[in-house]
């Protein structure tokens, strides 16, 4: 049974990617017109210019949160460091499969003294937290658009997100990662070491920083919308709304790597009842570029950085290095 859903996963995979690339052609086929007519006025490439800066702190606040996590875990690694980590392995979210970002990040802070379990785990924690934040965002900024067709889809997000928020409490997460065996691992003394595996607390403050990266894309989406269409004070709820259920779908929905496909057709078909179907085909399109453009430059950013130390001479021995790695 086990065999036949495995062997099913990546026909569902291309099944949804296909939907959704069929829908965005059509669209596309539909109201092209109206996409050739469009045209940005000089404030709404300053629009742009901002949506991307924005976007870059996006991806910067969320390596920062994960260095916030290797803290939990007892394990803190140079901040400025896990971040350059975290912008260089984040490009590769968009190959196939949708887990070599993942699997950059776990090999680096191995490589930098980090267990293999704390290593796994201060990653797997970033899509919950994520999730939950989206969700949150969803429930409040629906609430605040009030949409009362949106009561139905609320009563559905509202358990997913008390479940998300109940899995990370302390209570629940220890027992959970002991069963597992993940704290089962015995110090050099032959002690149970369960101290460096286990959280304290309960993550809000991990929570609280992945609701700041959700505003900080939430926000480069407003600014790219605003380059290309007026947004009034009373449809920014709604637009919040609908752009923190189409990230949340992008990422949970197995779909093309980095939620290309899926995140722009969820937006279209949350906004076409309120916005013209060829300006929110425009306004994804090049939202989607600036993303790109954000996550590419600040891998190029943190490679640069790398290479300007490295001709420096500010770390000179494999030594230096783990020091300047290990600095708080």
């Amino acid at each position: 049974m086990k065999e036949k859903l495995s062997s099913l996963k990546p026909l569902l995979h291309w099944a949804i990617l296909g939907g959704m690339l069929i829908f965005l052609v059509k669209a596309f086929k539909k109201h092209w017109h109206e996409v050739a007519a469009i045209r940005i006025e000089p404030v709404g490439w300053l629009y742009l210019g901002s949506a991307l800066v924005v976007t870059i702190l996006a991806f910067t606040c969320a390596g920062w949160v994960w260095s916030w996590t290797l803290r939990e875990f007892k394990h803190p690694l140079n901040s400025f460091w896990v971040i350059k980590v975290y912008l260089k392995t984040h490009v590769a979210k968009y190959l196939p499969g949708h887990l070599w970002h993942y699997y950059g990040r776990i090999r680096n802070v191995k490589n930098a003294g980090v267990s293999g379990e704390v290593a796994t785990l201060s990653v797997a924690m970033e899509p919950f937290l994520m999730i939950a934040a989206a969700l949150l965002t969803t429930l409040v900024s629906s609430q605040l658009s009030g949409n009362i067709s949106q009561t139905a889809q609320n009563w559905m997000q509202l358990p997913c997100l008390m479940g998300i928020l109940t899995i990370v409490h302390p209570k629940i997460l220890n027992p959970l990662l002991k069963y597992t065996g993940k704290l089962k691992k015995k110090d050099k003394d032959g002690n149970v070491n369960a101290t460096a595996r286990r959280i304290e607390r309960y993550p809000l403050k991990l929570l609280l920083g992945e609701l700041c990266f959700i505003s900080l894309r939430c926000s480069g989406f407003l600014l790219t919308f605003m380059a290309l269409n007026p947004v009034s004070l009373n449809q920014l709820p709604m637009l919040i709304s609908a752009f923190s259920l189409a990230w949340l779908l992008s990422v949970v929905v197995p779909g093309a790597p980095g939620g290309v496909g899926v995140f722009e057709g969820t937006a279209i078909a949350l906004l076409n009842q309120s916005f013209p179907t060829g300006v929110l085909l425009s306004i994804v399109a090049l939202f989607r570029f600036i993303s790109i453009l954000a996550e590419v430059t600040g891998a190029c950013l943190a490679w640069l950085d790398e290479r300007y130390r490295k001709s420096e001479d500010k770390i000179e021995t494999p030594q230096a290095a783990a020091e300047y790695i290990r600095i708080e």
